[in-house]
């Protein structure tokens, strides 16, 4: 039964055209940032490195893979004429097949505060192996090809913040539609046509505001569907095919949320608030307030930035003050605590955990990718650093046929064996 209930959400969330070794959106498939593959545990610039290719801009966003292609974008600002591009390449060789320019022709919040940690560029896109759906904040939601042509653009909204934190949050599919989180654009979370991005649904709230995080859907075992997103204060639940508030949990999360939801099963986990203030697990199905009758547990134990990984009841990753954590999903309890060492100081870590294979891999921003296992306690078994790139690596990693698929704001990489 619960393999056909796995079967089944599978199916809601991609159609059948995704295979197995596509990467195709944040943290891969269904968001569960882990992959079957075994790859390279050390690579360097003359070790493991199967293809590397310049890229003409800076991002955060990670690279998604489909069929052949991987797709990454950019913030390019040459010659004072400021753009973002997609881009696609060949999965195999690093060959270039197409590029779309996307100008930026309207008031975009100044390079100051936040926005300098991690730029113009940090909305990873999604596929359902035919199109391309890619969200570039106040740029717009867009839908190409494979070929690289654009079938439509949607505006979302273009509010200026006086925070300076930018746009963040990544695109989620579910069945003929695409979710986008537009907190920081419009305070709105929106649904799309896949087909035309015509507008299927909107709800609008105040709470939005400092919503960095991806949402999320909870296939339930009656067959019913939640959207859910965790929002400073509040984890809520919502309807996937018209956007009504279906049910609403208080959380510790206070201030800005952007690690996205974890979901495992019925049971939904969140951390994140200012300054990682908390964590919280709550059981899905329920109605209007649930704070008293679902949620499982808090805890004080959280991440800022990055995601964490949930692993065998446990989850792990390392934060933006370079210390890793491992705590319990049963109740959020803290199993370890440790200062990373050989990290390079100010925010080491903006990327989240992936499992691939038997090991955990976080990409530090200046000080290399960490491999280590899962366990009882942390210990690094490699720490792989490419020497001759010493610009931010913020964004997570795919994966795909074994090889693994980082991104700096200089270069993109296949790390593996070279064909």
């Amino acid at each position: 039964m619960l393999r056909k209930i796995l079967l089944t959400a599978t199916l809601l969330l991609f159609p059948l055209v995704t295979r197995a070794d596509d990467w195709p959106q944040f943290l891969g498939p269904q968001g569960a940032a882990r992959s079957s593959d075994k790859v390279a545990t050390s690579w360097s610039e003359s070790e493991n490195m199967a293809w590397r290719v310049e890229l003409p801009g800076s991002g955060s966003s990670s690279p998604i893979i489909t069929g052949d292609r991987v797709i990454v974008t950019c913030y390019v600002n040459g010659d004072g004429n400021a753009k973002r591009q997609v881009l696609c390449f060949d999965k195999n060789s690093g060959e270039q097949l197409w590029s779309v320019d996307f100008p930026i022709d309207y008031r975009e919040d100044g390079y100051q505060g936040y926005i300098t940690e991690h730029g113009y560029a940090s909305n990873t896109p999604v596929t359902d192996g035919e199109n391309v759906y890619v969200f570039l904040g106040k740029g717009g939601v867009h839908c190409i090809g494979l070929d690289g042509q654009r079938s439509w653009s949607v505006d979302v909204g273009k509010e200026s913040s006086n925070r300076r934190w930018g746009s963040a949050a990544s695109l989620l599919l579910f069945e003929n539609s695409v979710i986008v989180n537009a907190a920081e654009e419009s305070k709105a979370i929106i649904a799309l046509d896949k087909a035309t991005g015509k507008e299927l649904w909107r709800q609008e709230a105040g709470m939005l505001e400092l919503t960095y995080g991806t949402p999320r859907i909870v296939s339930l075992a009656d067959g019913e569907s939640e959207l859910v997103i965790s929002v400073p204060e509040e984890m809520w639940s919502m309807n996937p095919v018209t956007g009504k508030l279906k049910w609403y949990a208080q959380t510790p999360m206070t201030g800005n949320v952007t690690p996205s939801v974890i979901v495992a099963g019925e049971t939904i986990y969140s951390f994140g608030g200012y300054r990682a203030s908390g964590c919280i697990a709550v059981k899905a199905g329920g109605k209007e307030d649930v704070s008293d009758s679902q949620v499982l547990w808090t805890n004080q134990s959280s991440s800022y930035v990055a995601t964490p990984l949930l692993h065998d009841g446990r989850f792990y990753w390392i934060d933006d003050r370079g210390i890793a954590y491992c705590t319990s999903a049963e109740d959020g309890a803290v199993i370890y605590r440790k200062r990373v060492g050989n990290l390079q100081s100010g925010r080491p870590v903006y990327a989240s955990p992936v499992l691939i294979g038997d090991h955990i891999y976080v990409v530090t921003r200046r000080s290399g990718t960490l491999v280590f296992d899962p366990g009882d306690a942390f210990e690094p078994i490699a720490q792989n650093k490419i020497a001759d790139d010493e610009s931010d690596f913020n964004a997570s990693p795919a994966v795909s046929n074994g090889k693994l698929y980082l991104r700096s704001d200089k270069a993109l990489y296949c790390i593996g064996a070279k064909s």
